[in-house]
């Protein structure tokens, strides 16, 4: 069975653009559960731009219910990791400036580092996964230094879909690298730019067993509901 993580990172956006408590994320993070969502992922920012301690903390205290926590490498943020104990980690890369993650992790550059990160997460029985681009090197690398998981980038197949442009070229590496993480015993995960097209074509690589979606199906949901979206892409997946 393919499992559907839904990202509710902008629903806090939206709580903080007025300073307020609604929409509130504790409450999205359920709702989501009750529509069909198998977890939910919440980014912790360093800067804090959307989800907050607090958020993260009440969110992950709720009963039966798989939390994904995406935090960078940095210290602080992997102690607090630590101490919020959510079932799941994804480590990602983070730029103060961006807009939004912009690719995968510098694998090669912070080796030693993950190795020791992956560590203290396996101590904690929390799963790790590392957000990689489509790189054979970087599927390896991340059964290297012990990860459970690993995060296909999926945005730059997702651009050259949107914008119309060949992308068989980058489907065949996240094919390729789907496979060969699977054989070397990682899960396989995809994420980022995904929406119904994408997600569809995906799903055909039976190697990826969760996506995690979220800009698409905030958005999405303004038009047509949260729990409606949640259903379709759960029926996209089977």
């Amino acid at each position: 069975m393919k499992r559907l993580g839904v990202n509710i990172d902008h629903v806090a956006t939206l709580r903080n653009a007025r300073g307020e408590k609604h929409p509130n994320p504790v409450f999205a993070a359920k709702f989501a559960k009750k529509s069909g969502a198998d977890s939910i992922t919440i980014h912790l920012r360093e800067d804090r731009r959307h989800i907050r301690d607090i958020d993260a903390k009440q969110i992950c205290a709720i009963k039966k219910l798989l939390i994904n926590l995406e935090v960078s490498t940095n210290t602080s943020m992997i102690n607090t990791a630590l101490k919020i104990k959510p079932n799941y980690v994804c480590i990602v890369p983070e730029n103060r400036k961006e807009i939004t993650t912009e690719g995968g992790l510098n694998l090669k550059k912070n080796k030693k580092q993950l190795k020791i990160i992956i560590q203290k997460f396996k101590k904690k029985n929390i799963r790790t996964s590392l957000f990689i681009n489509p790189s054979i090197e970087d599927i390896k690398i991340s059964k290297q230094v012990g990860s459970d998981c690993v995060e296909i980038h999926t945005g730059k197949l997702a651009n050259f879909i949107k914008s119309k442009k060949k992308f068989s070229k980058e489907l065949i590496r996240i094919k390729k690298c789907s496979i060969l993480g699977n054989k070397l015993g990682l899960e396989i995960h995809a994420g980022h730019g995904l929406d119904y097209k994408t997600t569809r074509m995906l799903s055909k690589i039976k190697e990826i067993t969760e996506f995690n979606i979220g800009h698409f199906i905030i958005g999405e949901s303004i038009f047509f509901g949260l729990s409606k979206v949640i259903k379709k892409f759960k029926k996209l997946i089977k």
